[in-house]
């Protein structure tokens, strides 16, 4: 089998499962799962995402609670929290900054003294934003006078910035979900749930948001719950000319 055939068995078995088997489970599906979702696509590499994962019993009631007791977080045997970070923005920034400087030397190129600027001046210059957004319409209004001319990035404010941090911790989670199918395990996404109180539980900074819970384990056959469906492709890709 090769990588492509590997692949699309891997996504189409993967499915949104609602009971998981109360015994049949190995942890190191989710450690290794883990290990590769910090691969993920991010960004401008900055990161802005944590997993915290649940794995007691007791605590795994906890969360189920906050996620209104549905039966795939009753019955899983580790459950993942995907948290956007967007308030990490200075320390992701730096340690990207660092590594540049590790890479580059004293002397950068071209590229190198690119990169030092883009996090130093760049990265600064989109998430550092006020409680009441005044930095934000100034940028907007730069952007949009600017963009009379050339293309610029439109997505300047607090509020952008946040969709991309959740958009990039979306797409380390999908990461996960996938390994996790690979190791012959499954998963389901959940985001009907008490996130006040999921923050509460976790002891998450205000600023902290919760992206979504994932449930882990292995199914059973009453945890899918029918077949699956999607629109026909001819109606979700258009073809430009």
């Amino acid at each position: 089998m090769n990588n492509s055939e590997a692949f699309d068995q891997i996504v189409k078995t993967r499915r949104a499962v609602r009971k998981y088997h109360p015994a049949d489970y190995n942890p190191i599906a989710v450690t290794n799962s883990l290990e590769r979702a910090q691969l993920a696509p991010s960004s401008s590499n900055m990161q802005l995402w944590e997993m915290y994962r649940v794995s007691t019993p007791e605590k795994i009631k906890e969360v189920s609670f906050c996620c209104l007791g549905q039966n795939t977080t009753e019955t899983a045997k580790e459950i993942i929290v995907v948290v956007a970070r967007p308030d990490l923005w200075r320390q992701r920034a730096e340690a990207n900054l660092n590594h540049v400087k590790n890479v580059h030397g004293d002397r950068p190129s071209f590229r190198g003294q690119s990169a030092l600027k883009y996090y130093s001046k760049l990265m600064p210059l989109l998430y550092n934003n006020d409680f009441f957004g005044f930095r934000g319409l100034m940028k907007k209004i730069f952007v949009t006078i600017a963009g009379f001319k050339r293309p610029m990035v439109r997505q300047v404010t607090g509020t952008d910035m946040r969709i991309v941090v959740h958009k990039s911790a979306a797409l380390a989670a999908q990461t996960f979900m996938l390994s996790m199918s690979a190791e012959g395990h499954d998963t389901c996404p959940v985001e009907g749930m008490d996130s006040k109180r999921l923050k509460q539980l976790l002891n998450l900074p205000r600023k902290a948001e919760i992206n979504m819970v994932i449930s882990c384990g292995k199914r059973i056959p009453e945890g899918i719950y029918g077949d699956r469906f999607r629109i026909p492709l001819s109606e979700m890709v258009k073809q430009v000319d």
